[in-house]
């Protein structure tokens, strides 16, 4: 039970992490290095998405997904998840970049690097301490998610947290399942954490400190 359940949380965690730093970096550096019709009325209008809570969507989004069928699947978590954390990840990552000299892009533009290979080879390696910190972020908010999980995963295999829930449901005495199963599901944000700490102390402290 608790190897199907973290597989399934792995599955769910790593594309919705992979996600939200990708489309929210280059998000993020389109709408704080390129110049484009509505750049910032689009841009107040990802930061209005900030205050909108999960709850307010959790049954708009599960009839939506129940129409185009993937109500309680994996695909379905991932994409909620995703769609959640871009409006943050999107937000933290413009203040970033926008410190980023434009004299910089703009002489790698004049050598002849396109949009892609500058975001690539140039404002993402500088970004990297703060996008490590948002993939902490991300990683330890959906590994830790019962709520979605609850709702949108599949009932037969679900995440960990999940599952421990149904244990705690079911077999409320049942120690030796539920102490493992609890162990196991913190060893691992803990590992990625701490794996990271650096990156994550560097990513906090930047633009701390002019």
């Amino acid at each position: 039970m608790v190897t199907d359940s973290l597989l399934t949380t792995a599955l769910i965690t790593i594309p919705a992490t992979a996600l939200v730093v990708l489309v929210g970096a280059l998000a993020g550096y389109a709408f704080a290095c390129m110049d484009f019709p509505g750049c910032d009325w689009w841009f107040l209008v990802v930061v209005g998405l900030l205050v909108v809570p999960v709850q307010v969507a959790l049954i708009p989004v599960s009839k939506l997904f129940g129409e185009i069928g993937i109500f309680q699947t994996t695909t379905g978590v991932v994409l909620f998840h995703t769609a959640f954390g871009l409006s943050f990840t999107v937000f933290l990552l413009h203040n970033f970049f926008a410190e980023i000299p434009r004299e910089l892009l703009e002489a790698a533009r004049l050598d002849g690097a396109g949009e892609l290979r500058l975001f690539f080879r140039v404002v993402l390696p500088l970004a990297g301490p703060a996008v490590a910190s948002l993939a902490i972020f991300q990683f330890l908010w959906v590994w830790n998610d019962m709520l979605v999980a609850l709702i949108f995963a599949d009932s037969g295999n679900p995440p960990i947290t999940v599952a421990l829930q149904q244990q705690a449901r079911q077999f409320s005495n049942n120690l030796d399942v539920l102490g493992p199963g609890a162990f196991i599901s913190m060893v691992v944000p803990l590992a990625v954490f701490f794996a990271f700490q650096r990156q994550f102390v560097s990513g906090v402290m930047a633009g701390a400190v002019k």
